[in-house]
């Protein structure tokens, strides 16, 4: 576990563009279960490449004309069960931090795991997730 005082802005870089801040079991099942539009959920993360590379890229993608119906977060290290919970949505996809899920109707229909984060510019990012989210959206 990270102190909240070390997450907080991190956590905020998200909640402040709208991202709903998912803690609980509960709330990741709630919120993924009676979804019937579309969601993305973030996997947020202390290291760098979220920092640099992933919520600047999130943020430039919900410039894009078509964006999700509801944006959610978890926070690896940190809310622990709300951020297993989601990732047994996100199978078969192996954990990941960062990761970026996009769900349409409760199923997940787009996934970015680290390894596609790590090295990518946030322009780069926000590309793939604009594609994703022209196409579901």
């Amino acid at each position: 576990m990270y102190p909240a005082e070390l997450v907080k802005p991190m956590k905020e870089d998200l909640t402040q563009v709208g991202f709903k801040e998912l803690t609980t079991t509960d709330d990741v099942d709630q919120i993924i279960q009676n979804n019937q539009e579309t969601l993305l959920v973030v996997v947020n993360s202390v290291c760098g490449c979220a920092a640099g590379n992933m919520r600047p890229g999130v943020k430039l993608a919900l410039n894009n004309d078509k964006r999700p119906f509801e944006l959610a977060t978890v926070f690896a290290g940190v809310d622990s069960d709300a951020t297993n919970q989601a990732r047994k949505y996100f199978l078969p996809y192996p954990p990941s931090s960062p990761s970026i899920a996009l769900f349409k109707g409760g199923k997940l229909v787009h996934f970015v795991e680290r390894h596609h984060i790590e090295g990518a510019s946030p322009l780069m990012i926000a590309e793939n997730l604009s594609e994703a989210f022209n196409e579901y959206c």
